[in-house]
């Protein structure tokens, strides 16, 4: 697993931190990473990270929304963002050539962001058609209820979308207040990916954002209390039962990060050789679809099996996964089976790899909680350290602490 890929840092004067990732291609990524997603809401202000995420590009004190919009996508690029519960992404992707027009309207969103009334109202009903929407999906909003519940209702479990009536309150001077509260220097990274060298991208860097402010974001994150196990059933009428099976786990600084993710790889991960679509697809033909996920925050975190079944075979079905993890819980893996899970793990690394978009995101998150990329050879190492024994040790912390949580 060669590390082909070097990593330059750089920090402006106003305390934005820059990484640059070099890479051979006729297409260069770059963006800006922020510290802040749903998570930092006030709850009158539920789902205003989202909101200020997709009116962003609606109008700059030197730009309308056509011009935001046409920037990029006049040379072929695109212009992208998300928000998860504790960031905010906003980068492009453009083909060579065009760095400096990618930088310049990036430094303008996140500086000079106005937030026009007419254009937030026509954005609320974007959105609230994507709440909705939302809602009606019980494979999706299962494991928000999920998380909700695991973090008893702190602002980790609320929805990142908000509702229709917080959505409503949203006014220009809130999300332009919202931006100067959190889109600081000290609270983002600048990530590029592409061939221009460094000292290029750094000096880019420092003409569009070196004006930027340099006051420290309000960020103050309470861990989640731990709450009680549960085990509840809403009958939503569905014809299918959507159901979580999951316990909480450490975050993303944890000494388990990594035999937690080959743990969840090894029980439900995209293979079709995972153990749970072995037992409940493949054997059995229960369920269409089984697979695990672990959601890892800054000081928590949770480890979640979704899986979807008829109502006579959702017992089973559960019976099946908590007697898998009870297994696994009991008894460490052999050797051999420690080594082939490892090969598997690192390979489909290595296959996800080749998705630039994704390596270019995943170097600015990196960046931003790690203050550091970890290299290829890194991330070899630290798998391949991984004991029968540390996995078996994420198998019993889970199996002793389930929940579960089913839409019938």
């Amino acid at each position: 697993m060669a590390d082909n890929n070097i990593y330059s840092y750089h920090t402006l004067a106003n305390g934005l931190r820059i990484v640059h990732r070099q890479a051979r291609s006729g297409v260069e990524y770059c963006g800006v990473a922020v510290n802040v997603g749903s998570r930092d809401e006030a709850i009158e202000h539920y789902g205003l990270a989202h909101f200020v995420e997709h009116t962003i590009f609606k109008g700059t004190s030197h730009r309308r929304a056509w011009h935001i919009i046409n920037r990029m996508e006049a040379v072929g690029g695109e212009l992208n963002a998300y928000t998860t519960k504790e960031e905010t992404m906003l980068y492009s992707i453009f083909p060579s050539g065009n760095l400096n027009r990618a930088i310049d309207l990036i430094a303008d969103l996140v500086t000079s962001s106005q937030f026009p009334a007419n254009e937030l109202d026509k954005e609320r009903e974007v959105v609230a058609d994507e709440i909705n929407s939302y809602l009606d999906s019980p494979s999706e909003a299962v494991f928000d209820d999920f998380e909700d519940l695991m973090f008893g209702g702190s602002s980790l479990g609320h929805n990142i979308l908000g509702t229709t009536d917080t959505i409503a309150t949203f006014t220009p001077e809130v999300c332009r207040n919202y931006l100067a509260r959190y889109y600081t220097a000290p609270n983002m990274v600048f990530f590029y990916m592409g061939s221009e060298r460094p000292s290029k991208v750094f000096k880019i860097a420092e003409k569009h954002f070196g004006s930027l402010s340099n006051q420290l974001a309000p960020i103050n994150r309470v861990i989640p209390s731990k709450v009680a196990t549960f085990d509840i059933k809403r009958d939503l009428g569905n014809h299918q039962c959507h159901t979580i099976i999951g316990s909480r786990i450490e975050g993303m600084y944890s000494e388990q990060r990594y035999p937690t993710a080959l743990f969840t790889n090894i029980v439900g991960g995209p293979g079709m050789n995972s153990l749970l679509n072995i037992s409940l697809r493949e054997r059995r033909g229960l369920v269409y679809t089984v697979e695990a996920s672990s959601a890892m925050f800054t000081d928590s975190g949770a480890f979640a099996i979704y899986f979807g079944c008829d109502h006579n075979d959702l017992n089973r079905c559960r019976r099946l996964i908590i007697n898998q993890l009870d297994s696994l819980a009991s008894k460490a893996l052999t050797s051999k089976q420690i080594e082939a899970a490892k090969k598997q793990y690192l390979g489909q690394l290595i296959v996800a790899s080749e998705n630039r978009e994704q390596a270019a995101i995943t170097t600015g998150r990196s960046m931003l909680y790690h203050n550091h990329v970890a290299s290829n050879d890194e991330v070899l190492d630290r798998i391949n350290a991984i004991t029968p024994e540390q996995v078996r040790q994420v198998a019993e912390s889970i199996a002793k602490n389930i929940s579960t949580l089913s839409f019938t």
